[in-house]
């Protein structure tokens, strides 16, 4: 049986790619969120925890077992060495746990897979397109301030530390606007007839 071709899709913080996802996923398609997959993952998987706490310490976890993000984001933040130690752990886990899940999904025309950070589709990963959602970035920032418990000043500090509109337009095959103007449903409807042929790009 084929294994299904594998759709990335990425967008900054605050573009609706968990939206464009739950469409996607209303279409019957399975959708892989790789950034909860990989806290699930951090906070549950032996191997994982066992390299962390060899890497940076007990208090990595907290008594109740789970990942102490403070304690390891204050490590690493101004670390690059110790953030490539950490990555190199935690991303070849996920990589796996994606694979598989993928494998579970032989058959099916396409699958998505949802992460803030991308590459280009056959650049060091096994993704065939990547479909960029974008919207225009006070949008975007009035959206988080609707979501989340987080200041105007936060929110474009996070923005900052993200990958530009720019960079992100690079890894693109396809693009769909969430800007609150154009119709979001009949842009995820093109794509999915695309997809659905099972075509690949390389």
């Amino acid at each position: 049986m084929s294994l299904p071709l594998q759709i990335g899709i990425t967008g900054g913080i605050g573009s609706g790619k968990s939206v464009v996802c739950k469409l996607f996923s209303c279409l019957g398609i399975p959708v892989y969120n790789a950034d909860s997959r990989a806290k699930w993952l951090t906070n549950h998987n032996p191997q994982i925890i066992e390299s962390v706490i060899a890497l940076l310490g007990n208090e990595s976890y907290t008594r109740e077992g789970n990942y102490n993000t403070a304690y390891v984001s204050s490590l690493v933040f101004n670390n690059e060495e110790l953030l490539k130690k950490l990555n190199a752990i935690i991303h070849p886990v996920v990589m796996q746990d994606t694979t598989d899940w993928v494998g579970n999904h032989a058959g099916l025309p396409y699958v998505v897979k949802e992460a803030a950070i991308m590459n280009k589709a056959g650049d060091r990963n096994s993704l065939d397109y990547v479909v960029v959602v974008e919207a225009p970035l006070e949008l975007r920032i009035t959206r988080i301030l609707q979501r989340d418990r987080r200041s105007e000043a936060e929110i474009r500090a996070i923005v900052k530390r993200q990958v530009s509109d720019e960079e992100r337009k690079k890894v693109g095959d396809f693009f769909i606007q969430n800007d609150e103007e154009s119709a979001l449903i009949p842009q995820v409807l093109m794509l999915h007839d695309i997809f659905k042929t099972g075509k690949r790009s390389h």
